[in-house]
């Protein structure tokens, strides 16, 4: 049981951690390009 268990814990925190960075929209623009007025994934 214990062995499952440390296993789990740090899987579940990776997992966690993984699904907090891809949901960040900061991660999705890179500041050196130029932006563009008419950027598609806006939405107004």
């Amino acid at each position: 049981m214990i062995d499952l268990l440390a296993l789990a814990v740090p899987h579940f925190v990776m997992a966690l951690a993984v699904w907090r960075l891809v949901r960040r929209q900061d991660l999705d623009d890179d500041p050196a390009l130029p932006r563009n007025a008419a950027d598609p994934r806006r939405v107004p």
